[in-house]
Parts: structure tokens; sequence; C-alpha cells
């Protein structure tokens, strides 16, 4: 079937890396393995991030004016080219989508939403618009994919009928993280970085930006500065503007940058470290954390936001309350310590990672779904 494809916060072409652009090109990677043919819709942003009411209005009237062009397009071009199927990915008040339901009003065919989040809260506020749009396309999907049990109950009273939102699990392309020699990807990093391979490994994958991921980076930093006594090392991959109060917050000492890095060259990163750490302040789920599972890490992580949807509470991970630095620091000093413990949570967290979170598992989902509604 033809889908079309749209993500009003970031498109799969948006030019900085971040796990919205990595989910949004996995699940067209997914509907491709199963053999659809998607078209990326629309590049248009809608995003609104300082709550301006006149830039919202614009940014609507933008996105009816594309809708119209769109169901021009389609209704021109030969019946193979009108999609059978839109797709919106990651839509929420900062970020509506104007164009989809409008698009799939005028062509009769399947509205669906992956990650559709609502926030009551933000009604008659700076957001307004973008709010009331985001609670329109909500209740017009005919299916909405969850890919974060978070948003689940405030998007479900929404829905004329429950059965409408089906969760999946966030998925990644496992084939880059199998079959890695894990000592040879060790002592590569050793060798590059002059690391001793002898302590234990910490690992953290996260842009760095003034925001929620700066907060994560601090608490970080006061979590690990209680665990001096103990012998380690924090290997950070990353970059970004605020780079420099990252550098303040975490231990000098310790800590060593390997810099923003390629999607090709994070598999050998994650095999070579011992564990994966990230507070996970206001994070939705963590492309980072379920890289670090499909890679074998145990993790420590902030209970936040969708995280119990990747990892399997001690199991292939220890989640801590989120903002409290001591519990954290207890957790990783547990895992520190105990190297049967790190081995055994490694394999469960790699077998979890490698089925349940699978490109293929999305793929079968997202096929046996769109079929479905077609009938």
């Amino acid at each position: 079937m033809n889908v079309a494809f749209y993500a009003p916060l970031k498109s799969p072409y948006f030019p900085v890396p971040s796990g919205d652009r990595r989910m949004a090109q996995s699940l067209i990677q997914a509907l491709s393995l199963a053999g659809h043919t998607v078209e990326i819709a629309s590049i248009f942003r809608s995003r609104d991030g300082g709550g301006d009411v006149e830039r919202q209005a614009r940014l609507a009237r933008l996105g009816e004016r594309m809708a119209d062009r769109l169901i021009r397009r389609y209704r021109r071009d030969r019946a193979s080219k009108k999609p059978d199927i839109w797709f919106t990915y990651h839509l929420y008040y900062k970020a509506p989508d104007w164009i989809g339901p409008a698009v799939c009003d005028a062509l009769d065919i399947p509205y669906v939403i992956a990650e559709a989040s609502y926030a009551p809260k933000r009604a008659g506020g700076p957001w307004d618009i973008g709010h009331r749009a985001a609670a329109a396309a909500i209740s017009r999907a005919n299916l909405i994919i969850g890919l974060n049990s978070a948003n689940t109950p405030c998007v479900l009273p929404l829905l004329t009928h429950p059965g409408k939102l089906l969760p999946l699990a966030p998925f990644l392309d496992c084939e880059p993280y199998l079959n890695l020699d894990r000592a040879q990807c060790r002592a590569g990093l050793a060798d590059i970085y002059g690391l001793d391979p002898s302590k234990p490994w910490l690992l953290t994958v996260a842009m760095m930006r003034d925001d929620a991921k700066l907060r994560s980076y601090q608490l970080l930093g006061k979590a690990l500065r209680e665990l001096r006594n103990l012998d380690w090392q924090l290997l950070v991959v990353g970059d970004g503007p605020a780079r420099g109060s990252v550098e303040e917050a975490l231990p000098t000492e310790r800590t060593c940058y390997l810099g923003e890095k390629a999607a090709e060259d994070l598999p050998a990163i994650y095999s070579g470290a011992d564990v994966f750490v990230w507070p996970s302040v206001n994070e939705a789920y963590g492309m980072a954390t379920l890289e670090a599972q499909i890679a074998g890490l145990p993790v420590v992580s902030g209970r936040s936001g969708g995280v119990v949807d990747i990892v399997i509470p001690d199991e292939t991970a220890l989640l801590v309350e989120t903002g409290n630095a001591s519990a954290f620091a207890k957790a990783v000093a547990g895992l520190i310590s105990d190297p049967q413990k790190r081995h055994q949570m490694s394999q469960r967290a790699a077998a979890n990672g490698r089925t349940r979170h699978s490109l293929n598992a999305a793929a079968n989902f997202l096929s046996s779904e769109f079929e479905g509604l077609l009938q």
C-alpha cells in the first residue's frame, strides 16, 4: 500500500540528530520492510516552542494551504499515487498536525498517528491553538499507535473506542548490533581514547542542550561525585550548545568525551561499555536507552515517561526515582561492584531488545494493523 508519512515536530530529514528523527526514520524503515511504499508527504515543521499565539495561527494557515495543495496533487495524479493511509508521527500541543486530518477527510482514507500526546492542563494557555488542534486530530484518528505508555491516560478519553489505541514497543534495526566482538570493541576504544580497559566503563549518549538534557547531565554529575571511592570511567557521546555546562557538571578527571558520533559508529561504542547511565529527566522513553538494551548493556535510569516500555525493571535495568541523585548513585555503585550481575543483566537486555524491540516485530505489527484498516 502507499503510505503518506508526516512528522510535524521533526522531519526524517531534520539536520540535527535526535531520538525523534531516529524513530521517524525507523518507522519508515519498518513500513518499507513490510513491503509498503512510503512517501514523505511534507517536511513542514509546525512546532512553536515559545507559546506565541500569532505564530501558531500563522502555522495553522500555512498547514491548511499545504493540505489544500496536497489534496489537489493527489486528485490530479493517477490512482496509484494516491495514498492508501496517512501516517503522522509524534503529535502534541507544540507540534500539531494541520495537514493530515484535512487530507484524509478529502480523500476518504484512514488517519493514523504514532506517539500522540495530550495535556489537558494546556487548555486556555499560550499553546491553546495547538492544544485544540492536537485534540481534534487525536479524536479524528482511525488508529493511535502508542509508543509511550505514559501518554495513554490522557489520550484515551479523546477516543470513541479504547480499541483505537494500540501499544507498540519502541524499536530499532538490531542488525548493526549483532555479531560484534565486545572485547574487540573495547580494545578499539581503549586504544583510540587512552582508556583503561580494566576499569568499569559507564556510558551516556545524549545531545547537549540547555533543557532537560542538561538537567540530566547535571544530575548524573551529582550522582557520580558520590562514587569517587569506586574505580570507574565515564564515556560521553554527544555534543551541542550546552557542552560547556555539561563539562562543568561532570567529574573532569573521570570523564572522556567522544563527541558526536554517526549512527553507524554507535553499536561498537555501546558494545565496548559496561553500564549505560542516564537520569532521564523529562524523557519520553529514550532512543539511547533502547540502543543500550539492544547492545546488551544494563541500564541505570530515572523512572521517567516511557522508559518502562523499553527496559524490564530489575532484570535489564535499575530504575530509580527521577531526580534522586543518591538513589541513582547507589544503583550505579551496585553494578560497578558486581560484575556477575552486570553480565546477567547484559544477557537479558540483549535478548529483550532483539526480540520485543526489533524492526521485524514492528514491521509485522504495522503491516497487520494497516491492512485491517483497509478491509
